[in-house]
């Protein structure tokens, strides 16, 4: 399963298009992220995109916003496991999941409620420059002690899918790829789980 994340400022083409070719995919999910955007910045966007992903059947993800997901009336977030603990009950009628780098993170992402943990950052990546990446194994012991699913992220590429199967992982969650790719129609193809 692969869940595009978003970086328009990564992106050299229009966004808005490579959005819809990403939906056009069929990827298991969209993530709104733009942490740079005002809020009203963003609920711009997210009404945009929501537009396109309702149109592809592809569900999009809110990245922190539980303002503007209640606002749109979306049904999917995506918290840091700090912002879970905080904001738990104003998250309880949305399906939500959570960014875990520790293992006890991870357990507690769980008993949280959380209906998916991405787990990170696996690799090296220009995101997380100089923080030492978590790893196989991080990534293989969160899978092993948690029942929900699991998807890698940090410096995911094609060349890597096997070994990330292989750690028990549900999927990975890919952005760069999926705001440069010469064909966003083929990333979940490419990224096939």
């Amino acid at each position: 399963m692969l869940i595009c994340v978003t970086n328009r400022n990564d992106c050299k083409d229009d966004y808005l298009s490579r959005i819809s070719q990403l939906a056009k995919g069929k990827p298991h999910a969209i993530m709104l992220r733009e942490k740079d955007l005002s809020l009203t910045e963003y609920e711009y966007l997210a009404a945009k995109v929501s537009e396109i992903c309702d149109l592809h059947e592809v569900p999009l993800i809110i990245n922190q916003n539980i303002t503007t997901a209640t606002k749109l009336k979306l049904r999917n977030i995506h918290l840091s496991i700090s912002d879970l603990r905080q904001y738990k009950s104003e998250v309880s009628e949305f399906t939500f999941g959570t960014s875990v780098h520790t293992v006890p993170d991870a357990k507690e992402a769980q008993a949280l409620g959380a209906s998916y943990i991405i787990a990170g950052h696996i690799f090296s990546t220009d995101c997380k420059k100089g923080v030492p990446p978590r790893g196989l194994s991080f990534l293989k012991e969160v899978c092993t002690l948690v029942t929900i699913p699991v998807f890698a992220i940090g410096g995911i590429t094609k060349d890597k899918i096997e070994v990330i199967k292989k750690t028990g992982a549900k999927g990975v969650c890919v952005m760069s790829e999926s705001m440069t790719c010469t064909n966003p129609v083929n990333l979940t193809n490419d990224f096939r789980f």
